[in-house]
């Protein structure tokens, strides 16, 4: 277990569910399906029952590996299965909202719906999407699931018991050169909607919601070969009403390291409050080596010294047990999830707000975005 100060134990794991029965069915076959979904699942013990995907082939090579009893021909015919009581859905974003639809109106035998981050295009599509299930009465969750990193949850509990008395600053700093998908040119992003919606969320999960941000964004010299793009290098600054600051630079080119040079890759957070520090890395960029994250803290009622627990569990694959966890708990215990819907619309709004002030060079009220969207 993680060396604490005397009688302090740190928070860092999902709370799982004492009802494993749910039957669950999974729409997407890819990576993230296959090497962590269902990898967290299994070390759960959860009742996956069924499979789909865009390619059948590909769809059963992944049930046999994991052991799916139902391959079906396509998400529709998924969908329609009674036998199943939830669904996690892992698709991309411009596919994901026509079947998080489809699952509204013909669904309604289900009980829950896991959807990937980003939960659609932009937010006006992600809150039709969340009004929609929700008028069906199907809970919604979003695989925001870099709140379930080790460090990310640790540092999340010494702010909510105020071991680090009330934020200051924090900051994310990401020299990282992550595997883009292919379906990112259809959309023409890189790095805001796929990589920086984690920091951003995470900074909504350990501060709240922040009033407004700048962001300033360039392309990515590699990247940019393959297809036009602006969000490639992001910078942003968030500001809280109660005065704290987070700031985060997304450095997806991270130096010449494919092209020759060496390479110095990771990331790096730190939370600085009025009681105490806290420093961490992301151990995610050297996977599939297993690298847990880390935290390193110190408090003024500690004194003079820092305590640096550790422990084996990783972001990729074991923190993904986290949201299909947390949408069970809610289930079990009817009351809604954290990473519910409604709340992922507020993660959808300041990823929004990042492209209009990079693109207009000005501060951006998250209001504004949620105000814009009415009239549409």
């Amino acid at each position: 277990m993680s060396k604490s100060p005397p009688g302090e134990q740190l928070d860092y794991l999902p709370r799982l569910p004492r009802d494993r029965s749910p039957r669950i069915g999974c729409i997407g076959a890819g990576f993230i399906m296959a090497d962590c979904h269902l990898v967290a699942y299994r070390q759960a013990g959860l009742d996956v029952r069924a499979i789909a995907s865009r390619s059948r082939e590909r769809a059963a090579e992944v049930a046999r590996r994991h052991r799916i009893e139902t391959v079906h021909g396509s998400w529709r015919e998924l969908v329609a299965d009674r036998q199943l009581d939830v669904l996690d859905v892992a698709v991309p974003p411009d596919r994901q909202a026509e079947i998080l639809r489809h699952i509204a109106k013909h669904g309604r035998h289900l009980r829950a719906v896991l959807a990937q981050k980003p939960l659609a295009v932009d937010y006006v599509e992600a809150r039709d999407v969340v009004r929609r299930l929700r008028r069906a009465g199907i809970r919604l969750v979003v695989n925001q699931n870099m709140r379930y990193d080790q460090s990310i949850r640790a540092c999340g509990d010494l702010l909510r018991r105020g071991r680090l008395g009330d934020p200051v600053l924090a900051t994310i700093d990401m020299r990282a050169i992550p595997h883009w998908m292919p379906w990112q040119k259809r959309q023409g992003w890189v790095t805001l909607r796929i990589m920086s919606i984690h920091h951003l969320d995470t900074f909504r999960y350990w501060f709240g919601d922040p009033v407004r941000v700048f962001a300033s964004t360039r392309p990515d010299p590699r990247t940019s070969r393959d297809f036009k793009h602006r969000d490639g290098i992001c910078l942003y600054i968030l500001e809280f009403a109660n005065g704290a600051r987070a700031s985060a630079w997304d450095d997806v080119w991270a130096g010449p390291a494919r092209e020759g040079a060496a390479s110095d890759i990771g990331i790096r957070w730190r939370v600085e409050g009025t009681d105490g520090l806290a420093v961490g890395s992301i151990g995610w960029p050297k996977y599939p080596r297993r690298t847990p994250s880390t935290i390193d803290y110190t408090t003024i009622a500690d004194g003079d010294v820092w305590f640096r627990p550790r422990w084996k569990e990783v972001w990729f694959p074991d923190a993904f047990i986290g949201p299909m966890a947390e949408l069970l708990v809610a289930l079990e215990e009817d009351h809604d999830p954290d990473l519910a819907g409604e709340d992922n619309l507020k993660t959808m709004a300041l990823v929004d707000a990042c492209y209009v002030a990079a693109r207009e060079h000005r501060a951006v009220e998250i209001k504004e975005i949620e105000r814009a969207a009415r009239g549409k």
